[in-house]
């Protein structure tokens, strides 16, 4: 099963789901913005210098991603997890 790293701020309701060993972050070279019509959150996708997917950032998180992973998710905001 594949692992991947997810990062939850709460007051700004975005998550980031990273792509790449922690250890092994690499620099975004391209972003590109995803405005789902119809949806009601943006989701950006980071590419690196070679073209592959980094990670992807979802903005309205709370209501585009499901409970249990942002529960799991790792909380950049300063407030302690709750876990339900």
């Amino acid at each position: 099963m594949a692992v991947v790293e997810v990062t939850y701020d709460k007051g700004a309701d975005a998550a980031y789901v990273y792509f790449t060993e922690p250890r092994e972050r690499r620099s975004v070279l391209r972003m590109y913005p995803c405005d789902p019509v119809g949806v009601g959150g943006m989701i950006n996708l980071d590419f690196d210098e070679g073209g592959q997917l980094v990670g992807v950032e979802v903005l309205a998180a709370s209501s585009k991603l499901p409970r249990y992973l942002l529960d799991a998710a790792e909380r950049i905001d300063g407030e302690d997890q709750e876990r339900g």
